[in-house]
């Protein structure tokens, strides 16, 4: 794109994709992560036993460790509601990015399409003028 002044602006918005990019990965690495960790806390949940003991005591201390591990199973999903937001967000930003990109694409294919019409009008301004001239019995070819 020879004589285009907007090629620093389509490299920063590359660039701008480009990290929009790898903060969806991350993203979605980290709601993976978070994913992983519910399943992980449930099954351990449900692999605990559960309270048969005839003494209140034990009862209430199977209970409590049953309620303190259902209070972080809670939070683990809420962690990945709020990773898979996350997610949500980054794929909006990316899609913005690419966006930004294409609309400094599309004027630079613009621009380049201006610069072929306008030098095909050019030369074919200056064939016409020697035919004219030839055609006048003028010779411009020397």
């Amino acid at each position: 794109m020879r004589g285009f002044r907007l090629s620093s602006v389509l490299r920063a918005r590359r660039a701008q994709e480009n990290s929009a990019r790898g903060r969806l990965l991350l993203a979605r690495q980290e709601a993976a992560e978070a994913a992983e960790r519910v399943r992980r806390m449930d099954e351990a949940i449900a692999a605990r036993p559960r309270p048969d003991s005839a003494s209140g005591v034990a009862f209430a201390a199977t209970m409590w460790a049953r309620h303190a591990m259902a209070f972080e199973l809670s939070m683990a999903v809420t962690a990945a509601a709020d990773a898979n937001a996350t997610v949500d967000e980054r794929a909006a930003d990316l899609t913005a990015a690419a966006t930004r990109r294409r609309i400094v694409e599309r004027l630079g294919e613009r621009h380049a399409e201006a610069e072929r019409v306008a030098e095909n009008t050019a030369a074919q301004l200056e064939a016409d003028d020697l035919t004219a001239a030839r055609h006048r019995g003028e010779d411009h070819t020397r």
